[in-house]
């Protein structure tokens, strides 16, 4: 995160003080070069899980950031991908940086929360972005996924097993959700990034209200947990009504 490519000290301060949207405008141009870009190798398992799902025709990345998901939705949609994104630096840097070979490449900004498109594609993915919603949003979120996807798209994205209370990641994570928070009963605008609020029990029976049967595949590049439980599941939520 601090070498010469990634963002300095300061830079992050000066982010994490700003709006989400804000933030992101000023880390987009270095935002490849830190942890918070989803790696390859879950791009990777990701799009290795949908071609035996697929193929589909018109994908959407929600919340695509700087482009990395959109190769994966290249690997599986024929006809055409859509990036979006309510940041215009992160737009920016996309529609810079993405060199997606195959189907035709659309860039929109728009907000989550209220999407500008309906019935419009046969797969949504998202990788990464859902810690910037609060747990009351998530209805919200999945209804306007519903929404603009085709009857029987699905809605895809990768989730990690959380870490134990044995292990340190947890008490890393649960510091900085602690931070998080004091920050935002403190600052204005609020800057929500919560790593331990999206939660599978919760998320599963929120996508079945907004209308999804949901299946879970796990991702066999990351192995299995002590327990047998997998460390890497792809939910796979199919529009059902």
């Amino acid at each position: 995160m601090f070498s010469p490519e990634g963002p300095t000290l300061r830079e992050l301060a000066v982010q994490a003080l700003s709006s989400v949207e804000r933030g992101y405008d000023l880390l987009a141009p270095k935002f490849d070069h830190t942890p918070f870009r989803t790696p390859d190798t879950v791009l990777d398992a990701v799009a290795a899980a949908l071609r035996r799902t697929g193929p589909y025709e018109e994908g959407l990345d929600l919340c695509c950031g700087t482009g990395a998901g959109m190769r994966v939705l290249a690997e599986v949609c024929r006809s055409g991908v859509t990036g979006a994104d309510f940041s215009a630096g992160m737009l920016a840097q996309a529609r810079r940086r993405t060199d997606v070979a195959g189907p035709r490449v659309s860039w929109v900004r728009a907000d989550a929360r209220a999407l500008p498109f309906a019935s419009a594609f046969d797969l949504v993915v998202s990788f990464g972005a859902f810690g910037h919603f609060l747990p009351r949003e998530l209805p919200g979120l999945f209804r306007q996924v519903h929404r603009v996807l085709r009857p029987g798209g699905t809605f895809a994205f990768p989730v990690l097993a959380p870490p134990r209370p044995r292990h340190p990641a947890f008490w890393m994570l649960l510091g900085f959700d602690a931070v998080m928070r004091v920050r935002n009963a403190l600052w204005r605008p609020p800057f929500v990034m919560y790593y331990r609020a999206f939660r599978l029990g919760d998320v599963r029976r929120e996508l079945e209200r907004a209308g999804f049967a949901v299946e879970l595949y796990a991702l066999p590049e990351f192995g299995r947990r002590d327990d047998g439980s997998p460390r890497v599941r792809m939910v796979a939520a199919r529009r059902t009504s």
